[in-house]
């Protein structure tokens, strides 16, 4: 928690504070028209101080803990920014940020948060970013900065509604290709510019798929354009189904797909490829009295969201490139940026140190298939931690069988119900 002396600059009295809110009993036009910070800390000098600091610019609401920030948040639309301790009773700075982020109202969910933070806890910022934390503070920050920060993330709220609001608007025209099934390009480079700006604030992942039906002219030639067109759709078809809720998928040419997978990173998106391309390896299709096979080539571009030269045609651009290296190899490969992945390269990814609060996160974000991807290195992880449970409480935790938990090789398991499929 911030010292209240010299934090943010002098610091009036608590008296003082009072007479000035007794003076002014009304809400002037001028406020009203200010955008909203809420500032959350159980530090009255720490609140006073904040709110001394920005009041000429912005409408300030405070509360002393993180449980009636939460309450404030939910009956209070006009909040913009939050500003909040980490430690507080009822509900601390963890908690409220982690409701923030787990909410289904969007404007609570998708609101800037800043943490104030001591500068030299590096780990409590490392736990508060990977959480969803915006930016930080200290009791260090200069007024002209903190007015800066907040001048930013401001327009950025208002932007983020105003893209809810277009959202919602269209909503009411269908963003489906007809032919396809799947969203329409347009729909994906909206959708996906918005994802790439929740990244780069959340400083989380996004990544990009292309993914190409490998000699496709070859097969237009051999089979014609009607065979060819209804293997386009059954991929279609694969692809909708396969793909999590948050991924979106969309026929970028005969073909050729792309998919955006947010919150994902390169292992999780090659794990995906691999088992993607396993199984179409195995899938015949039949016409008539013809068999065909096909195989595919995945092409992956992958990149922190914090990275401001990141653009969402820069990440399919690379995919794009990164297929069409696949496919000149002779095909039925993944590439990514530093080549071919492979099952063997996959694993050197997977046995990366695990992070819980990560994992916790990629839960709540809906990206269960990069933890399962994981789960044996999470157990080993989280065993210490069983073991003094189960010696404490005596639960009967199975502590050995989840010690002989082994990781599955990617591509065991096959995202095809069947082999063989009518076209």
């Amino acid at each position: 928690m911030i010292s209240s002396r010299g934090a943010f600059g002098a610091v009036p009295s608590l008296g003082l504070a009072r007479e000035r809110f007794v003076e002014e009993p009304f809400v002037s036009d001028e406020t009203i028209s200010l955008p909203r910070v809420l500032i959350v800390d159980d530090s009255r000098m720490v609140r006073a101080s904040i709110s001394r600091n920005i009041r000429e610019r912005f409408d300030v609401r405070e509360e002393a803990d993180g449980e009636a920030g939460w309450e404030a948040l939910l009956i209070d639309p006009s909040i913009q920014v939050v500003i909040s301790d980490l430690g507080m009773p009822r509900l601390d700075g963890y908690g409220l940020l982690e409701r923030i982020r787990s909410s289904k109202l969007s404007r609570i969910h998708e609101l800037p948060v800043i943490i104030i933070s001591g500068e030299e806890d590096d780990v409590a910022r490392v736990k508060a970013r990977e959480m969803g934390a915006t930016d930080f503070i200290t009791k260090g920050t200069g007024t002209v900065e903190l007015l800066s920060r907040l001048e930013a993330l401001t327009r950025l709220a208002r932007a983020t509604r105003e893209l809810e609001a277009s959202r919602e608007a269209l909503a009411s025209h269908s963003p489906v290709d007809p032919e396809s099934g799947l969203v329409t390009q347009a729909y994906l480079n909206w959708h996906g510019n918005q994802e790439l700006a929740l990244a780069r604030r959340r400083n989380g992942d996004l990544a990009a798929m292309v993914i190409v039906i490998d000699h496709f002219d070859k097969m237009v030639a051999d089979y014609g354009v009607h065979i060819t067109e209804l293997i386009n759709r059954k991929l279609s078809k694969i692809l909708s189904s396969k793909v999590r809720k948050e991924d979106t998928v969309a026929q970028m040419a005969q073909g050729q797909f792309a998919v955006l997978c947010p919150s994902t990173d390169l292992d999780g998106c090659s794990a995906f490829a691999l088992r993607l391309q396993r199984a179409i390896d195995k899938l015949v299709m039949t016409y008539r009295d013809t068999r065909i096979r096909m195989s595919v080539t995945v092409g992956i571009a992958a990149g922190a969201g914090a990275s401001e030269a990141t653009t969402l045609s820069h990440l399919i651009g690379l995919s794009v490139q990164r297929a069409q290296t696949g496919v000149n190899a002779g095909g039925s490969k993944v590439i990514a940026e530093s080549g071919e992945i492979t099952p063997g390269e996959l694993s050197r990814f997977v046995r990366l140190p695990v992070s819980i609060d990560h994992v916790l996160m990629q839960i709540r974000s809906g990206a269960t298939g990069e933890v399962l991807l994981r789960l044996p290195d999470v157990a080993a992880t989280l065993m210490p931690l069983l073991d003094l449970i189960e010696s404490e409480f005596h639960c009967g935790l199975p502590l050995d069988a989840m010690r002989q938990l082994r990781r599955r090789p990617p591509g065991e398991e096959d995202p095809l119900e069947g082999t063989t499929t009518k076209l």
